[in-house]
């Protein structure tokens, strides 16, 4: 079977594998859609501290399954398209113990600390193989993403009244305005590209700002600031604005992953008494991002910006590594 690899620092390849068989308690899958992600972007440019070379990625699945173990539940059949959680948990450490198994010290991400799905087949354990009736294929690609997004929402304790700016639409901050937004929540999206910020107020965006963002936040909340930020893009300055820009007791949730070591104003933390929140993975918002697409409330279309068979993975990685702000979602598809 065909699989792709990152082997280096901007440099990719297709190799050979054998087809895997699944253990009593696995099912053995067909790739048919993967997403590339941002932690994907980061190992092909040498920026992602927990990637080991050859890699090779792919943790955003569309998948059929072909064979179940002897001890998978019968509701888990052949042929029946799904996703699948791409994490692990170790079940003793503090996060564990704590029941926030997607922040496990020694979780291992499919595609990141250890080989992920861009290939013709893999397994899985059962538990990690999520149903998705009335979805598609490319439905299914981005649950992951957005339950990463839907969890920061979780994280910040988004509630009907609150008003919710988000820093950076791509596809997990998407996810996020989309978990606010049915949560009753008022969105504000900011980015510099107008084209996400017009494919977020399709997503749920009441506002959207390219520009002057503290005069127009004061504008739009009251002059308060909102009661929530979060940070989807991993940048000093978004960082810093997350904090700067946000309410007096608010709360600010950082999903973007920084690169570099982040100096603050530290009085902001004290003097404004904020409730600032890491988000990692996702917990258990699959079923609610599943029932979010299945009701199409989200562009899922809209989102796509590129459907490309495996051989053109390694160029399309490549072209999104010298122009980010083209992409929104890339998808690559193993039937082609």
């Amino acid at each position: 079977m065909k699989a792709f690899y990152i082997t280096e620092p901007g440099q990719t390849t297709l190799g050979d594998l054998d087809v895997p068989r699944p253990a009593a308690g696995e099912v053995l899958l067909r790739t048919r859609l993967i997403g590339m992600c941002g932690t994907d972007l980061s190992t092909f440019r040498g920026k992602n501290p927990l990637v080991s070379y050859p890699r090779i990625p792919g943790h955003e699945i569309a998948a059929t399954i072909v064979e179940v173990g002897s001890e998978v539940p019968s509701d888990l059949r052949a042929d029946m398209d799904v996703t699948v959680y791409p994490n692990t948990n170790c079940g003793k450490c503090a996060s564990c113990k704590r029941g926030r198994t997607n922040a496990c010290k020694f979780n291992e991400t499919l595609g990141v600390q250890r080989d992920g799905a861009m290939k013709t087949y893999f397994t899985a354990p059962w538990q990690k193989v999520y149903r998705a009736e009335g979805l598609g294929l490319r439905e299914l690609s981005l649950v992951e993403p957005l339950a990463v997004g839907f969890h920061a929402a979780e994280r910040g304790r988004v509630e009907t009244h609150d008003i919710v700016a988000v820093i950076g639409c791509g596809m997990v901050g998407l996810g996020a305005m989309a978990s606010a937004a049915a949560r009753g929540a008022t969105v504000i999206a900011i980015d510099l590209d107008e084209q996400k910020l017009q494919l977020a107020k399709q997503v749920g965006a009441a506002h959207t700002i390219k520009s002057n963002v503290h005069e127009t936040l004061l504008d739009l909340t009251s002059g308060l600031g909102p009661d929530v930020i979060i940070e989807a893009v991993g940048l000093a300055d978004t960082y810093r604005m997350a904090i700067e820009e946000v309410a007096h007791t608010g709360r600010v949730v950082y999903i973007g992953w920084a690169k570099e070591p982040i100096s603050f104003d530290t009085k902001h933390f004290v003097h404004k008494e904020l409730d600032i929140l890491g988000s990692r993975n996702s917990l258990s918002e699959f079923p609610s991002v599943i029932e979010v697409l299945r009701q199409g409330r989200f562009p899922v279309e809209a989102t796509i910006s590129a459907t490309v068979p495996l051989d053109a993975a390694g160029e399309t990685l490549a072209q999104w590594s010298r122009e980010p702000q083209r992409f929104t979602k890339i998808l690559v598809e193993l039937d082609a």
